[in-house]
């Protein structure tokens, strides 16, 4: 054989999933994935999944072969729907970056078959892994979709991934299914209590600020007057400044947030906003006024969107010299 077809045969299929992933990014990025498709995905993936735990005697390699290769396929297909919602609710001079980090990560090696086969397939524990986060990042996405909010959604991902791995549990330890079933409950409630805690590092998806600008005066979308990044001192004690933000939400979905404004990473004032309403494709529009700084207001300042959870939505920097 041909080094050429070598490579076609170990690659191939490879670089043509990467082909259609690219494609899939391109079909879905003006909006947010469909959660019906995401649901689908997740059924058949946990399907497979407990599928493959409960089988006693080991089928034909072929067999294995092929239903590991659906796994495959569909974390790829499942992480790739996902993804574009997790990158434009993500702030990338945030911690929750990592998280998108993680799913681009996964999806290199569900793209890559050798890649995969080298370091997930002699792994269980790392198949496990891949497994969780993947429905963890699939719920966490389509449950603010179904009205639920991101805090909740959040909770609820992190319980029903750990309590999907069932199956794997009881066929591992030969346990009961309701003794298996009370134990990935009781991990659940503990990994949803880590991951409360540590919520800052997941991008709170599907939401996303739309628009964000800074501006002198409290004006019309249309009439609104930019400032630049850099505002002398002067300017900002005389003046004030206005934050302006547009959130997006999905259909159906109210989530309080507010606007942290910051001073070199130092909280100098909160300002709350009522429930944003989804549905509007440019955004539920938000502002927040501050004219009182302190003495000292040299240095890097920013305007958080945070939910009323602690998930940042996203940023607006601006740097105050003499």
């Amino acid at each position: 054989m041909s080094p050429a077809l070598r490579w076609l045969r170990r690659w191939g299929i490879s670089f043509a999933s990467l082909g259609g992933g690219i494609l899939t990014l391109f079909v879905f990025r003006r909006g947010l994935p469909h959660v019906a498709w995401i649901i689908g995905y997740l059924l058949l993936l946990w399907l497979l999944w407990a599928l493959v735990t409960q089988m006693r005697q080991p089928p034909h390699p072929f067999v294995v072969t092929a239903m590991d290769y659906t796994v495959q396929s569909l974390y790829h297909g499942l992480l790739l729907f996902v993804l574009p919602a997790y990158y434009a609710a993500a702030t990338l001079t945030s911690v929750n970056v990592v998280f998108v980090a993680l799913l681009v990560v996964l999806v290199v090696l569900a793209t890559f078959d050798p890649w995969y086969t080298a370091l997930v397939h002699p792994r269980p524990w790392l198949g496990g892994a891949f497994f969780v986060i993947s429905i963890f990042a699939a719920l966490n996405v389509a449950l603010p979709l179904l009205g639920v909010r991101p805090y909740v959604a959040l909770l609820l991902s992190a319980w029903g991934a750990v309590v999907a791995v069932t199956p794997a549990v009881r066929g591992a330890l030969a346990w009961s299914w309701s003794g298996a079933a009370l134990a990935t409950s009781v991990i659940g409630i503990v990994a949803a209590a880590l991951v409360s805690a540590g919520c800052i590092v997941v991008p709170p998806a599907p939401l996303f600020v739309a628009r964000a600008s800074l501006a002198w005066t409290i004006a019309p979308v249309d009439a609104i007057e930019p400032v630049t990044s850099a505002i002398r001192t002067d300017d900002l004690r005389t003046r004030g400044l206005t934050a302006y933000t547009a959130v997006y939400a999905p259909a159906g979905l109210r989530q309080p947030v507010a606007h942290v404004w910051k001073q070199e990473g130092r909280v100098r004032d909160i300002v709350s906003f009522s429930a944003v309403a989804g549905g509007r494709r440019e955004g539920f529009r938000t502002w927040s006024r501050k004219t009182a700084f302190p003495e000292d207001a040299l240095g890097r300042w920013t305007v958080d969107v945070m939910t009323t959870s602690g998930q940042l939505i996203g940023r607006l920097s601006f740097r105050v010299i003499a």
